[in-house]
C-alpha cells in the first residue's frame, strides 16, 4: 500500500510511519523538518509547511497514495490547506477526546457527562479549549471539533485519542512521577487520587490506525482508541514507580496543599473515561496489557530523560510543605 501522512516525525506520527515501513507499505511523509529523526527508516520525505501543501501538488500526484494519515491537524485552517490537494482515497484522521463535554468538566471542575463516554456523547459545547492558556506547540485556534468536521464528510476514519504515553511522548506523562524518584524522593503527596482519565500507548495507538487503514468497516465515523480497563491516576502512579523499581509511597494530603503538577490527583467531578466497544467491533483492536505497557514506556523515559528534568530546591519544598500538611 502506498501511504502519504501528514506530520509523521513525532510522537504517534512518528510511530505510525515506523509500522507502516516494518510491514513494507511505501510512505511519503509531509512535514516541516523540524523533529526529523536521525538515523531513522528509510522513507520518502516532503518538508514544506502543511498550508504550502498546493506548491508540491505534482509530487503528491507522481506518488498516488493509496490511503492517507492526517496526525497533526490542528485547526480548521490546517484541514482547508491540504484537502484540495489531496485525492479522495480512504484516510485515517488523528484527533482528540477533548473533543467531548466531559473534558470541560474534568477543568472546570463540575459533572458534566456520564462515563463511559461513547462516540455518540455530548461534544464540547465551547470551542478553542486552550485560548490564552499559552500551551507551547499549541495554537490559540486549536480545535478538534473543526478539523473532525472538515474531515468527517470526506468519509475519513476519525480516530479519538485519549492520554497517548510512551516513547518519544514530547509530554512525558510519566514525569510527574520520574522526576521525583531521579531526585531521590521517597513519599509523594497526593489526594483521592480516583481520576479515571482514558490512556493508551503508542504503539497500540498506532495498532489501531493501521488497521483503520486497512479496513472500510469505519469509514465516516469518529472512532475512540482507549485502554478497556483503566486503573485511576494513583494506582497509575504506583504502577510508574514499580515500573522503575523504586520505594515510593504515595501520602494522601489535603486537595489545597497539592503541588501544581499534581493536581489531577485530587478527587475529580467529572472522568474521562472512553468507551472502545466501536473499534473493537469495527477495527478488531485489541491494545496491550496497560501495566506492561506502562513497563515498556518507563524503561524507554528511564534511559531516556529529558534535558531539563531538573529538580529544584522550591519543587522539594512544595512537596515537603504538602506532606507536613498531610
Amino acid at each position: 500500500m502506498r501511504v502519504l501522512v501528514l506530520g509523521g516525525t513525532r510522537f504517534i506520527g512518528r510511530r505510525v510511519v515506523e509500522r507502516l515501513h516494518e510491514r513494507g507499505d511505501a510512505v511519503l511523509v509531509v512535514h516541516r523538518g523540524r523533529h526529523e529523526p536521525s538515523p531513522w527508516v528509510p522513507v520518502e520525505h516532503l518538508r514544506t509547511e502543511r498550508r504550502r501543501l498546493a506548491e508540491h501538488a505534482d509530487r503528491i500526484r507522481r506518488f498516488a497514495p493509496d490511503t492517507l494519515v492526517d496526525a497533526y491537524a490542528m485547526t480548521a485552517d490546517d484541514v482547508r490547506a491540504v484537502l484540495p490537494v489531496l485525492p479522495e482515497v480512504p484516510a485515517v484522521v488523528l484527533s482528540s477526546q477533548d473533543v467531548y463535554q466531559a473534558f470541560d468538566g474534568l477543568r472546570n471542575g463540575r459533572f458534566e457527562s456520564p462515563v463511559p463516554l461513547a462516540e455518540d456523547a455530548e461534544t464540547r459545547r465551547e470551542r478553542r479549549p486552550y485560548r490564552g492558556a499559552g500551551l507551547a506547540g499549541v495554537p490559540e485556534d486549536y480545535e478538534k471539533l473543526d478539523v473532525e468536521e472538515l474531515w468527517l464528510p470526506r468519509g475519513a476514519v476519525v480516530l479519538r485519542l485519549p492520554m497517548v504515553y510512551g516513547p518519544h511522548d514530547p509530554q512525558r506523562r510519566e514525569e510527574l512521577v520520574l522526576r521525583r524518584i531521579r531526585a531521590g524522593r521517597r513519599e509523594v503527596p497526593v489526594g483521592a487520587g480516583n481520576l479515571l482519565w482514558s490512556r493508551a500507548h503508542v504503539d497500540d495507538v498506532a495498532t489501531g490506525v493501521l488497521a483503520a487503514l486497512d479496513t472500510r468497516a469505519a469509514d465516516g465515523l469518529a472512532v475512540n482508541l482507549a485502554e478497556p480497563a483503566t486503573a485511576p491516576i494513583r494506582a497509575w502512579m504506583e504502577q510508574i514507580a514499580r515500573a522503575a523499581g523504586a520505594p515510593l509511597e504515595l501520602v494522601r494530603v489535603p486537595e489545597e496543599a497539592l503541588p501544581p503538577d499534581l493536581a489531577l490527583t485530587g478527587a475529580p467531578a467529572q472522568h474521562v473515561l472512553a468507551s472502545v466497544e466501536r473499534a473493537r467491533r469495527l477495527l478488531g483492536w485489541d491494545p496491550g496489557e496497560p501495566e506492561r505497557r506502562v513497563a515498556e514506556s518507563v524503561r524507554w523515559h528511564l534511559a531516556n530523560p529529558p534535558e531539563d528534568a531538573g529538580w529544584t530546591e522550591a519543587d522539594a519544598r512544595r512537596d515537603d510543605e504538602a506532606l507536613r500538611a498531610g
